[in-house]
């Protein structure tokens, strides 16, 4: 089939690749507009502008998808299907309705639950267990089209964004294929969401990553596994952010004598492995942190510079 694909981040490469790789012809790419992006404020591309200049596909970067100029692109394509994933524009109805087979979408989560632009770091915050991709039939409002495919991923409670992210983008890009052969047969399902079991994962602020150590224990290690390896969860101390890259729960410390009387966010204990914190619900232990201007260090480098006592307090 002919498919014009639109996406933009790392999440969406393999997708593309797999395309390639099927047989699927692509006459041409859309993405998002190349934009600053290392320290240097350098305009750098996508990584699907990247992989698709490297094909030597036609790549284009519209500011949006409600001009003229993109549906003209389109209508000359003449695609049999659109393929959307990751690609940070609302389509409107014009292009939805211009391809005969459709426009399919591949969201990181299980739809209904999780729609919208972050659905895989809001399921870590959540503590979700299980998470997974699906495959839609697009419709105008945001991920709320019939659904084609699903597969279920696990999430063991270590596991960090950047490596769930990972995971569930290949899980898509083999789903992916597998729809579009169910899409080439006419064979593709339609199976309506279930509007009252819908969820919605807004976009993160970089604020909401603020950690907040009245909260329980498990609530924190859900946010530095969703921080992690962007932006990052991150604490203050002595008036300069600390960022929070791994850590985990210590149980069993509730009982602890020494421990009982102090204040959220105090350092307990230093530990070989990492700095032991009072949270509102039990304990935290932090093994991984960066501070302003350096590079990720292991508590233990980082306490070769930067000395923290037993009763300091971290956001004081």
């Amino acid at each position: 089939m002919k498919v014009v694909f639109m996406g933009s981040p790392e999440f969406a490469v393999p997708h593309l690749k797999a395309l390639l790789d099927s047989g699927h012809h692509v006459p041409c790419v859309f993405t998002q507009p190349d934009r600053p992006r290392s320290r240097g404020r350098r305009y750098l591309p996508t990584p699907v502008k990247v992989l698709a200049e490297e094909h030597e596909i036609p790549v284009y970067s519209p500011q949006t998808l409600k001009s003229q100029e993109a549906l003209d692109v389109l209508k000359q394509v003449q695609p049999d299907v659109i393929v959307v994933v990751a690609y940070g524009l609302l389509i409107p109805k014009e292009i939805l309705a211009l391809p005969p087979k459709g426009c399919i979408n591949v969201h990181a989560s299980l739809l209904p639950k999780y729609r919208g632009a972050a659905p895989i770091e809001r399921a870590i915050m959540a503590g979700e267990k299980t998470t997974g991709i699906t495959t839609m039939h697009m419709a105008e409002g945001w991920d709320t089209g019939d659904i084609i495919l699903q597969e279920k991923v696990d999430v063991p409670e270590d596991m960090t964004c950047g490596e769930l992210n990972s995971k569930l983008s290949l899980k898509g890009s083999r789903l992916l294929v597998s729809t579009l052969n169910l899409i080439k047969t006419g064979t593709a399902p339609r199976i309506s969401q279930d509007e009252n079991l819908a969820t919605y994962a807004a976009k993160l602020g970089r604020d909401e990553f603020l950690i907040d150590w009245s909260k329980s224990a498990y609530v924190i290690h859900h946010l530095v596994r969703a921080g992690n390896p962007s932006p990052g969860a991150f604490t203050y101390f002595q008036e300069k952010r600390l960022k929070v890259f791994q850590g985990k729960v210590l149980p069993g410390e509730e009982n602890n004598s020494s421990f009982l009387q102090g204040l959220t966010g105090e350092i307990c204990a230093l530990r070989p492995e990492g700095l032991m914190v009072r949270t509102g619900e039990g304990y935290y232990l932090i093994q991984e942190v960066q501070c302003e201007g350096s590079k990720r260090l292991a508590i233990r480098d980082y306490l070769c510079g930067n000395p923290i006592e037993v009763g300091d307090v971290l956001n004081k």
